[in-house]
């Protein structure tokens, strides 16, 4: 499985290849189907991203309690 480096660098390349797909005037379809590839990409880091640190974040701030209930949210929020 790719880290969040890797993730975000697959998604500059899409980025420049969108820019790229724009300067020179592509499909309008093509070029919307590549940013949705992004915006839905760009979730699924903010999801992983979430989900592997915020233990770290909460355990700094916050009681245990409000801990499980915290986690319980964002586990739903970000289940697809």
């Amino acid at each position: 499985m790719k880290n969040n480096i890797q993730l975000i660098n697959n998604l500059i390349g899409q980025l420049e290849g969108i820019k790229r797909m724009i300067n020179e005037d592509k499909e309008c379809l093509a070029v919307l189907t590549q940013i949705k590839a992004v915006k839905a990409g760009l979730n699924n880091v903010m999801d992983k991203y979430i989900m592997e640190n915020m233990d770290a974040c909460m355990k700094k701030s916050g009681s245990s309690k409000d801990f499980v209930k915290l986690k319980k949210l964002i586990s739903e929020i970000t289940k697809k």
